[in-house]
């Protein structure tokens, strides 16, 4: 069983009824997994370099939002989770300027270069170029 965050009313809620967790947060703070009762923000992220806070602005999405770790990777996403336009950026949590990003269309494809070089189309076999590169 997943442990869920339980710092705003502790109950888990679908990602686009999460509230926006605006309170600053430093790099070592953000959780290993999915928060599930909140978005932490990337403007409340102290550390967070202009490309993650502006993401997916040219997409019409002014929020980026705090998803997970994988390995030492801080994953960012804005847009929808599903089938929508959307972007995620991988962090390297070590080299702030070290990013990966990956882009969901609406059809569902996807298109994005991992740490190995490889391009990808589906956005699990980009997370796991992620964690198989550390």
């Amino acid at each position: 069983m997943v442990a869920l965050s339980r710092s705003f009313d502790g109950a888990a809620l679908p990602y686009d009824q999460r509230p926006p967790d605006e309170r600053p947060i430093h790099t070592a703070d953000l959780p290993p997994t999915p928060v599930r009762d909140r978005n932490i923000v990337a403007g409340a992220w102290v550390e967070a370099p202009a490309s993650v806070r502006s993401l997916g602005r040219d997409l019409g999405h002014e929020q980026v939002d705090y998803k997970r770790r994988i390995g030492h990777w801080l994953l960012w996403r804005s847009g929808p989770a599903t089938k929508g336009d959307a972007r995620y950026v991988a962090v390297d949590s070590r080299d702030l300027d070290r990013q990966y990003t990956f882009r969901l269309f609406p059809d569902g494809t996807g298109d994005g270069a991992g740490p190995s070089g490889a391009t990808h189309t589906r956005f699990r076999s980009w997370k796991e170029d992620l964690r198989d590169h550390e």
